[in-house]
């Protein structure tokens, strides 16, 4: 076979066919291919397109061709070499291409150099990225960045730790370039809280709407970003992935777990190979203790993508409600060599640490989720519960405040504050915390058990009855489904029959000792208090019949008792703060 070219190549022709292919490749994925054929475009650079055969290109220009050989090396992750063949473009598209590959290289070298998760470097001691700001800085005070550039500026001023001016800068690209979201969910982790929101200002456009709500939920500001996605779900985005997702993470913060367990599935339904947001899915099966589902949820995220850091927490969450802690912070460790900004995985790896009762390293696990979000309400109550087992309660008091601050109507933080002030013998503040963690709708049911202890202790016995009665009324309702609520329901049922029976008022401290005989733990106690009431009855020269059902119980007034009580004497500690 004759291999020797004849005809001489027409290079004209053969840039047009490059340059289509290189738009064809690129637009269908196939980077390799677009990488192989912009190399060979760019060696013949020098030949340029006629006005006639550049109609196809979008902005063909002097610059074209570095930046299709650019981008491709950008597509299969050669950041360097993208960045080398942009270094003297100056049109906007090439120059963000150039400044992007080099943040992006400066964060792949950082990762690939890591040996240990728990230790990620630094940001502000980075010599390169302070080098790459500096650049930028200089462009910026030229006022040639565009709003992707500015953007860009922003995210490095942000890993810099220069919040306020991260802030300015980012408010500045959302009004060059509205569109660009990346930079709104930037601008949204930045402000502080609604003040700071208010005063942006921040242009005119409809996606301004999906900030606020998005903002709105950065602040635990449930109600009012579930307002706002509520409002955009009935106009048309109803089957938006990204607003069922928000939507769950808002029933999940109000504690609505059903209903975010719910969305989730929904979201599955609609979109069945989204891994985003499902760690937190996996959290709400775990609290649950859904152990199939989550099972189920394992096995379906690593068929989808077993390197990405969702898949990995997820995996950590069932290895977790297995017990097997050690399996577990392996699984976020390796989430955290993937993405070691990755909040999630921090604060689920303190939790398993403290399992393990590997307090040291709990805590900086919970330190360096604060330091990504200072937001993190359960990082702060994970510091303030391994200070707890350390036994230093004004560093738990600390840490504990802060959660109570991001949480102000979540029970379990004010309970948690009030017993750690207990620990410091400031009753009035601990009576406080209680008093409130009643009010705001005790999660976990122990606001009044915990009344009823210190009232007791207080010798306020009138108090504490209250406390228990309400409490076992409340009980009642819900019915106790642990074995702690059950210990617990029990025992104010005994402390009410004694309280009752020093007050003469034999008929009550009857029904509530015959309560105690259903369960174990009371039963002796019960049998030992009904044989006290009924030395007592006998003493008595009139016994008044009263009437029972056949268990025992007070027919007429059991519950106009209880209210009574309650209505009388459960008021509100008055002390000074």
């Amino acid at each position: 076979m004759d291999t020797s070219i004849e005809d001489k190549l027409d290079l004209q022709l053969l840039k047009v066919d490059l340059t289509e292919g290189i738009r064809a490749c690129s637009e269908r994925g196939l980077y390799h291919c677009t990488k192989w054929l912009a190399e060979l475009n760019f060696a013949i650079s020098h030949i340029k397109l006629t006005e006639e055969q550049s109609k196809f290109t979008e902005t063909y220009d002097d610059e074209y061709d570095a930046y299709c050989i650019a981008k491709s090396y950008f597509d299969v992750k050669e950041y360097d070499r993208c960045a080398h063949y942009t270094k003297n473009c100056e049109n906007p598209k090439p120059r963000f291409l150039h400044l992007y590959s080099r943040y992006l290289s400066i964060e792949k070298k950082k990762l690939d150099n890591m040996t240990d998760a728990n230790c990620p470097p630094d940001p502000t001691k980075n010599t390169a990225l302070k080098d790459l700001c500096a650049i930028l800085m200089e462009d910026y005070n030229r006022k040639k960045l565009d709003g992707y550039c500015l953007y860009l500026y922003g995210v490095i001023l942000k890993k810099l730790d220069l919040t306020n001016l991260a802030i300015d800068v980012f408010v500045e690209s959302v009004n060059a370039v509205p569109i660009l979201w990346a930079a709104w969910q930037e601008l949204a982790q930045l402000v502080p809280n609604k003040n700071k929101l208010n005063s942006l200002i921040l242009p005119n456009h409809w996606i301004k709407q999906f900030f606020l709500a998005y903002a709105y939920l950065e602040q635990l500001s449930n109600d009012e970003s579930l307002e706002i996605y509520t409002k955009l779900h009935d106009q048309g985005f109803n089957k938006s992935s990204f607003l069922i997702a928000q939507t769950a993470i808002v029933y999940h913060n109000r504690r609505e777990l059903e209903k975010a367990i719910e969305t989730f599935k929904e979201l599955i339904s609609e979109d069945p190979y989204r891994l985003d947001n499902l760690d937190t899915y996996s959290n709400l099966l775990y609290v649950r203790e859904m152990k199939s589902e989550l099972a189920d949820l394992a096995h379906t995220a690593v068929s989808i993508d077993k390197y990405r850091v969702e898949t990995c927490c997820i995996i950590g969450n069932y290895y977790s409600i297995r017990s097997d802690h050690a399996k577990a912070v392996l699984y976020f460790q390796r989430a955290l060599k993937l993405n070691p900004h990755y909040l999630s995985a921090w604060t689920l790896m303190g939790h398993e640490f403290m399992e393990m009762k590997n307090t040291n390293a709990a805590i900086q696990s919970y330190r360096h989720a604060i330091e990504i979000n200072p937001r993190d309400y359960r990082a702060w109550y994970g510091l303030g519960q391994t200070y707890e087992i350390l036994k230093m309660p004004y560093y738990c008091m600390h840490y504990y405040k802060q959660a109570q601050h991001l949480r102000p109507t979540d029970s379990r933080m004010i309970i948690a504050l009030g017993e750690t002030y207990e620990k410091l013998d400031k009753v009035e503040n601990a009576l406080k915390c209680y008093y409130k963690a009643r009010n705001v709708g005790d999660i976990e049911g122990m606001a009044l058990v915990k009344l009823g202890i210190l009232y007791h202790k207080l010798k306020l016995f009138d108090n504490a009855a209250a406390a228990y009665t309400e409490y076992c009324l409340k009980l009642d309702e819900q019915k106790a489904t642990t074995y702690e609520d059950q210990i617990e329901y029990y025992n104010a049922f005994q402390y009410l029959a004694n309280y009752h029976l020093n007050k003469g008022e034999l008929d009550e401290a009857y029904t509530y000792a015959n309560k105690c005989l259903e369960n174990e733990q009371t039963k002796e106690g019960g049998k030992a208090l009904l044989k006290t009431i009924a030395a007592k009855r006998g003493e008595q020269e009139h016994v008044e019949v009263v009437p029972m059902d056949e268990t025992g119980n007070n027919l007429s007034n059991m519950n106009e008792t209880n209210i009574s009580i309650v209505d009388m004497v459960f008021s509100p500690p008055q002390m000074d703060s």
